[in-house]
């Protein structure tokens, strides 16, 4: 993992902030192991937008994440935001 990597949160590439969670790209209930590390808005965007099963068969392939529409609307609002940027977060209905 480059320095880049280590500096910038999985989901939206952004600098990361004083606060990182770690999130499991396959989650722990579904024997994931690895984690990348994302903002806090971004890890709740995460979980809002997907299921478990979901992200269980995406895997690390964040740009299916970001490919999905809501998901890309979030990463264009988020984009300028400062890195410890922290809103509420909607859940698809």
């Amino acid at each position: 993992m480059s320095e880049d990597e280590e500096t910038a949160c999985w989901l939206c590439g952004r600098p990361l902030g004083s606060v990182v969670q770690q999130h499991h790209p396959v989650p722990k209930s579904k024997g994931g192991r690895v984690t990348q590390p994302v903002h806090p808005i971004c890890h709740k965007t995460i979980h809002a937008h997907f299921t478990n099963a979901e992200l269980a068969r995406m895997g690390e392939d964040v740009a299916a994440i970001r490919a999905r529409e809501d998901v890309a609307k979030f990463l264009k609002w988020i984009a300028g935001k400062d890195p410890d940027f922290h809103a509420p977060t909607r859940r698809r209905r």
